[in-house]
């Protein structure tokens, strides 16, 4: 599917068109697995100018291949990109693109509330080579004034993982722009159905794929997004330290992608139920979910996403021993650490996202322990919502 075929086709036409066409060798219209390590030229002039970039061709699957080739063209696409590259894993792809795009002397503004592995690369990783990482409160000001200090690269998540926190991508993009700096966007959680960063003024744009994007709970990668240079640069170091995608892991993702809209849509109004049904329960102290007018950043959430997301956290009346109850007695909702799937995903910080992170780290980064994240399946509604009630009639 081509972008000069007429006006820009809706979010579900671009997740199953685009970069689809039939397989000219057998007809298929399902994109083929190109599974083998290496590809052959019929003669050494042939084969040197695809090496060295002259003419289009695949050398080795490390590098790239055809059926990942698909897959990041068809990100691209969904988020409005020149460009994409893949990885194994979503954690590859967030650590691929720092190392890539900063250097030793250079400053990164982050969040403290971001998901724990990466809070690892701000707060230990990073500047043990020499990245001065500045991690700030999660808060527009705060951000804004961090920068006008002066940096290379600003990161961001939004809505967070796990406190659903909103930061305004419009206004700190063009704060880092001002400051030659570039702008780097964790989309997982809201996915190129919600929210495009780029059209925001973020240069480039990751996703753990392993989430929303494959939404099955059967595959692992990641994804990043941007202008063809920078992703170039993101890229050359991914395939010197091997971080790439395996083919036949983004034929899953291929096939996983053609129903996101669809999923995330119907995400997107059971995970608003849910939140406005438990903002009223007696047993619940705290629902953090961008779609309630209460929200701090519903304001900037409305305005920047086309629908306030899968995930939802809640804290509840009696802290971790209370969490344990309500976890252990959900009949529709898998106690793991994983969000995005079309099965129901709960479980406390303490065990999913920020488990590398002690109990005072997750307190300094404003995450309580009594706190549930709860990813919306696809499962119906008021199913979710008796169950919710049920456990929590126990605490």
């Amino acid at each position: 599917m081509s972008h000069d075929d007429g006006p820009t086709p809706g979010a579900s036409t671009r997740s199953v068109h685009a970069t689809e066409e039939v397989d000219q060798a057998t007809g298929s219209v399902t994109a083929p697995i190109i599974a083998n390590s290496a590809f052959a030229y019929p003669d050494v002039p042939t084969w040197r100018a695809a090496a060295v970039g002259e003419r289009p061709g695949h050398i080795y699957a490390r590098n790239s291949n055809p059926t990942t080739d698909r897959l990041e063209r068809k990100v691209a696409a969904l988020e409005g990109a020149d460009a994409a590259t893949s990885f194994g894993t979503g954690m590859a792809a967030i650590s691929t693109t720092l190392l890539a795009l900063l250097r030793p002397g250079q400053r990164v503004i982050a969040t403290a509330d971001c998901y724990g592995g990466t809070y690892l690369l701000f707060d230990q990783i990073l500047p043990s080579w020499g990245v001065e990482c500045r991690i700030v409160p999660t808060t527009d000001r705060a951000v804004e004034l961090a920068v006008e200090d002066g940096c290379e690269l600003l990161y961001l998540e939004t809505p967070t993982n796990p406190t659903l926190k909103v930061l305004d991508l419009r206004r700190l993009a063009a704060a880092a722009r001002a400051q030659d700096a570039l702008t780097v966007v964790d989309n997982t959680f809201a996915t190129p159905v919600n929210t495009r960063p780029l059209e925001l003024g973020a240069d480039v744009v990751l996703h753990s794929a392993s989430k929303f994007l494959g939404g099955h709970g059967d595959v692992l990668g990641g994804l990043a997004c941007g202008s063809t240079a920078l992703v170039q640069r993101i890229y050359g170091l991914r395939e010197i330290i091997g971080t790439g995608m395996d083919p036949q892991v983004a034929a899953l993702f291929l096939r996983s992608l053609k129903t996101l809209a669809l999923r995330v849509r119907q995400q997107n109004t059971t995970a608003l139920e849910i939140a406005q049904h438990l903002s009223t329960h007696p047993a619940v102290e705290e629902v953090r979910y961008p779609g309630l007018p209460a929200h701090p950043g519903h304001a900037v959430a409305a305005a920047q996403m086309d629908g306030f997301g899968g995930v939802l956290s809640f804290s509840v009346v009696g802290g971790m021993a209370a969490v344990e109850t309500v976890c252990a007695n959900l009949r529709y909702a898998y106690l793991a650490a994983n969000l995005g799937q079309v099965e129901t995903i709960a479980g406390p910080p303490a065990t999913t996202s920020h488990v590398e992170l002690t109990e005072a780290e997750r307190a300094t980064a404003g995450i309580p322990e009594g706190l549930i994240r709860y990813s919306v399946g696809v499962e119906d509604a008021d199913d979710l919502i008796a169950d919710l009630d049920a456990a929590l009639a126990l605490v």
